[in-house]
């Protein structure tokens, strides 16, 4: 915990961590190159927001004293980007700074760093032919191939082509694997069944409730299939309730057209068609405030300003998000917390 409290004296001590760093600043002039190179701008949105959105989790609170308003520091830059969307700017991206309200661990912090970036026109597999892309380029102008060697002397190979698994059919799969004999899970399976399975299959589910079939079935996912993470593998095609920004599926009833791209495990970033209908988007954000009324501290909240951008014509739009931190951890096999200059850290005696 020392060098992280006292990283001025680790970067004196230690030349791991400055070229830890070094490697730093150039993997975010690279993601910034690809990006450029890709006919993207780059934009800048608002770190305070009079109402918390683009992501579920839980805000930061804060308040405006001249204006004697809350104000909620980002969890997503996405509305505020969509709206330059909307404005014309048809490829935007930002590397920016997202601040939750959540926990701490070796792969969280509450203060973190991401690309997040839309493509008008562009769809989700737009978008993982994008992310592949620009992490295969990183690699090799940063680590000079795309075969990097982690923190523990281990090659791990980030090139080729990625594979690709559905989330209900490849947790049907490892079921069966697993749990022969359970009753297959579908976009119909009520909340009550999906409780039943997660008791066999050894998720705990909050006893004051709050997780609809969407959560359950990812948490049972997770749970089922975590061992097939090692990846790079793209994730596909997400229970609708757990995804409120997302496009419906083109021919596929009860998924969205999403996708998490997983890395050694982990998930390192996320893509989406992105739901361009306001009407729609309504009422999915209804219903998230209502979650939000049932006391779902993640939830999003209903924002009319971002509703109206949308009736000005949002067009069919690729979206996707990457945490820089863990594209940091992802290439060198560092915990996050190394992978941040200056992390969270509890402040002493309290």
């Amino acid at each position: 915990e020392t060098k992280y409290r006292q990283r001025y004296v680790d970067l004196i001590a230690n030349e791991e961590s400055r070229n830890t760093f070094i490697k730093r600043s150039q993997i975010i002039q690279s993601v910034r190159n690809f990006m450029v190179n890709e006919h993207y701008l780059e934009v800048e949105t608002p770190m305070m927001h009079p109402i918390p959105g683009g992501a579920t989790a839980k805000p930061f609170v804060t308040h405006h004293n001249a204006l004697d308003i809350p104000l909620y520091l980002r969890i997503a830059p996405e509305l505020y980007l969509k709206r330059c969307v909307v404005g014309g700017m048809e490829r935007v991206f930002e590397v920016n700074r997202n601040f939750r309200n959540e926990g701490v661990d070796s792969s969280h912090s509450p203060e973190f760093a991401m690309l997040e970036t839309y493509q008008a026109w562009g769809t989700y597999d737009d978008g993982a032919e994008m992310i592949k892309g620009l992490i295969q380029s990183v690699a090799r102008e940063v680590f000079g191939s795309t075969t990097v060697t982690l923190a523990d002397g281990t090659d791990y190979d980030l090139g080729g082509e990625w594979a690709t698994m559905e989330m209900y059919p490849s947790l049907n799969e490892a079921l069966q694997r697993k749990h022969p004999g359970q009753p297959e899970v579908t976009v119909d399976s009520t909340v009550e069944e999906l409780k039943a399975l997660a008791d066999v299959v050894g998720v705990k589910v909050p006893e004051n409730g709050g997780w609809g079939h969407g959560k359950l079935v990812e948490e049972i996912w997770e749970e089922l299939c975590a061992d097939q993470l090692y990846g790079p593998v793209f994730v596909r095609n997400f229970p609708v309730e757990t995804s409120p920004l997302t496009r419906q599926h083109r021919t596929e009833r009860g998924v969205t057209e999403k996708w998490d791209l997983y890395i050694r495990g982990f998930e390192l970033a996320t893509g989406y068609s992105e739901l361009a209908d306001p009407v729609i988007q309504r009422e999915r954000l209804v219903a998230q405030s209502l979650e939000a009324a049932n006391g779902d501290p993640e939830a999003m909240q209903l924002d009319e300003e971002f509703i109206q951008a949308l009736e000005q014509g949002f067009p069919p739009c690729g979206g996707m998000g990457m945490g820089i931190d863990r594209l940091l951890t992802a290439m060198t096999g560092l915990g996050i917390r190394e992978t941040i200059t200056f992390p969270f850290i509890k402040t002493q005696g309290k």
